[in-house]
């Protein structure tokens, strides 16, 4: 959030600073791990309808965004496939009625789509053998996360943003400079302490910031040609399988109520490969090129809230948080609205996506960001 605001501003004439406690790398960032699926259908049957709306509305805004940059960045919507095996069919009947609910409810929803044994091989070869039926999500897209970070990176460069690397500050430090017409939050949970309702200025209903970890594979797997993200009903949990470039899979599921950032336990591990060598035997020729963890910065609510405040020197402070495991499905609507309140004092789009926004700031009309 933060590296896409940055480049949006400057493009706009902003002179941005952009100050990172890590550096241009972004290994500590749960941004670098993610599995980076665009997928709001499959997400309805976990999360709220306004994530949903603002996943339909980010999708055709990732196409545009991409090709903005001058660094290409993987990117399909080749839709998304459920699987599952004959003892979970109880449980797959389950998502898929409440897919097909959703659906139906929401215009901008296509329908899921099921399918037989013919239908599936025609659809995805590679797992027509093994399975004899599943459901298939149309429209539904992923990109490369690590790309995408990369080509940030170069268009800060290219748009003059001054960047900061290993300095982390605070935005009531920043005030100090009085150079700043606003200073946006985008730390995740490097924010904590501002989000606390231990704090005078903050109200009864603030939302206290936790971590959620998540942990994930990513492997070298040519024997393996899956076409497009692929999820496995699972008794514990559904895992993904997200194909990249170059033969690379992500593969992740699991979402612990921790901060925890420890590596990946043996027990997860063996999960997470076994369940993937179901669904392709290809998979156990693969080569394991990281197992990672990271803690995706949730919200009580576990829904994404822009916050916005006044500095001491009159200047806006917007804390943007909460993005929890949808942040790139959801990222492109929460920059849109970020670019409407910084211009127009207001965002349409927030209201009608049902993105929250607290507005605590004391001026009158818009402080515009030049």
């Amino acid at each position: 959030m933060g590296r896409m605001l940055a480049v949006a501003l400057a493009k706009r004439g902003a002179q941005v600073d952009l100050f990172e406690q890590s550096g241009p790398d972004a290994m500590q960032s749960p941004a670098r791990i993610a599995a980076a699926m665009l997928a709001p259908l499959a997400e309805s049957a976990i999360t709220e309808d306004n994530v949903v709306r603002m996943g339909i509305h980010s999708l055709p805004r990732w196409k545009q965004l991409i090709s903005e940059l001058t660094h290409p960045v993987y990117f399909q919507q080749d839709g998304t496939l459920i699987l599952w095996h004959r003892q979970d069919a109880s449980d797959a009947e389950r998502f898929a009625a409440h897919l097909e609910k959703n659906s139906a409810a929401n215009d901008l929803l296509a329908a899921p789509q099921r399918l037989d044994g013919q239908s599936l091989r025609k659809l995805e070869p590679s797992v027509g053998e093994r399975f004899t039926q599943g459901l298939y999500l149309p429209n539904e897209g992923q990109l490369d996360n690590r790309q995408l970070l990369d080509a940030l990176l170069a268009e800060l460069d290219l748009v003059k943003v001054h960047c900061h690397w290993h300095t982390p500050v605070e935005p009531e430090q920043l005030q100090k400079q009085n150079t700043y017409r606003w200073v946006i939050d985008c730390r995740g949970l490097g924010a904590k302490a501002a989000w606390q309702p231990d704090s005078a200025s903050l109200s009864a209903s603030s939302k206290p910031l936790r971590g959620v970890r998540g942990e994930v594979i990513r492997l070298h797997a040519p024997e393996v040609k899956l076409r497009r993200p692929t999820r496995l009903i699972h008794p514990r949990y559904p895992i993904y399988i997200a194909p990249k470039e170059n033969d690379i899979y992500v593969v992740g599921a699991t979402e612990i109520e921790s901060e925890d950032l420890s590596e990946m336990s043996v027990r997860s591990a063996m999960e997470l490969l076994s369940a993937i060598y179901t669904v392709h035997s290809g998979f156990a020729e693969a080569r394991i090129l990281e197992m990672a963890t990271q803690c995706r910065p949730t919200l009580k609510d576990n829904l994404p809230e822009i916050w916005l405040k006044n500095l001491i020197n009159g200047s806006g402070l917007m804390l943007i948080n909460g993005l929890y495991r949808h942040g790139f499905m959801i990222s492109p609507a929460v920059m849109d609205c970020a670019l409407e309140l910084i211009d127009q004092g207001e965002s349409v789009t927030a209201t009608a996506l049902g993105l929250s926004v607290k507005n605590e700031m004391n001026v009158e009309g818009p402080v515009i960001c030049a």
